[in-house]
């Protein structure tokens, strides 16, 4: 079942939009599907972080405690590119670990990212999903039953499929808490006499 959603447009048009989760023209239909979800929830996160200021992007909560969207979009980057090298059944390079890592700080902590802008996390994510879509295109709907080893020690399996997957869901699961954070920024941005964004 197709879910139809209308959208205005500018000068009061509506566009018919139809999500789905129709794969790559090149890919197995498992394969693209599974491919899918990951580009959409790449796109969605490009939709939820537009107009981003840098102050916005480094904000870590009311506390200064919590993982900053600049932190949260790097994290999902870096677990993407790892599972990318998994499924290619190569090592993730150096030059990649060394740009984009690590996993975990010594705190157990996800990286301090500051000062790095909301278009230039995107992009350099881009490349991983352009990555992942050109790896996909390359595997069969079987391919997807093999077993790669994942984790911090690499203390952990999994298919390929679940691995795919894995990529959509946790994207989402910290696109929560980006919502979380725009919302909380915005009320810290806000006086509380007035309403007023100070």
């Amino acid at each position: 079942m197709k879910c139809r959603i209308f959208l205005l447009m500018e000068g009061g048009g509506v566009a018919d939009m139809v999500h789905d989760l129709q794969g790559e023209a090149n890919m197995p239909p498992i394969v693209g599907m599974l491919f899918s979800t990951v580009k959409e929830n790449s796109e969605r996160l490009k939709a939820i972080t537009a107009g981003m200021s840098q102050e916005e992007v480094d904000y870590r909560g009311p506390d200064n405690d919590s993982n900053s969207t600049a932190q949260l979009i790097q994290h999902i980057l870096y677990v993407d590119l790892n599972w990318a090298y998994r499924i290619k059944g190569e090592p993730l390079p150096s030059s990649l670990r060394e740009r984009h890592g690590p996993m975990i700080d010594e705190n157990n902590r996800l990286p301090m990212v500051k000062g790095k802008s909301v278009e230039t996390l995107l992009s350099d994510y881009k490349g991983v999903i352009d990555l992942l879509k050109d790896i996909c295109s390359r595997l069969t709907d079987a391919d997807l039953d093999r077993v790669v080893t994942f984790g911090h020690e690499n203390e952990k399996q999994a298919t390929i499929r679940w691995g795919i997957w894995h990529m959509a869901d946790h994207s989402r699961y910290h696109q929560a808490h980006i919502n979380l954070l725009r919302k909380r920024f915005r009320e810290y941005s806000l006086d509380p006499n007035t309403n007023v964004r100070v």
